[in-house]
């Protein structure tokens, strides 16, 4: 499988568990967390549903694996401040980490 084959195939994958598709209630049953609770969380910028044409959340995978990292963090007695930066910082580094893997690779396919 060459590379383009393998980014092709996770930029699919990412788009499909971006998808919203879970109503507020569905995403409160799943997750546990009450719907006001979700809306706070979208409130303080934690979770960033889509909406449809008429203004209703819909909820992704990715935002239920969110959900739960937000979970853990407040279980782990993180306020709701550290947690979104904490969340950021997760994504940032997630970012450099694959910049660096394609950057290592294109140098190692230059030797």
């Amino acid at each position: 499988m060459t590379t383009l084959e393998r980014v092709t195939m996770t930029e699919e994958l990412g788009a499909r568990s971006r998808r919203g598709v879970y109503g507020i209630s569905v995403m409160a049953e799943l997750s546990g967390v009450g719907p006001q609770t979700l809306r706070l969380y979208e409130r303080r910028g934690l979770l960033t549903p889509t909406r449809t044409s008429g203004g209703t959340r819909r909820y992704s995978d990715a935002d239920l694996d969110t959900l739960r990292r937000i979970n853990a963090l407040i279980d782990d007695g993180v306020n709701l401040v550290g947690v979104r930066l904490i969340l950021s910082l997760e994504a940032e580094n997630s970012i450099l980490a694959a910049r660096v893997a394609q950057l290592s690779e294109s140098a190692g396919g230059q030797r």
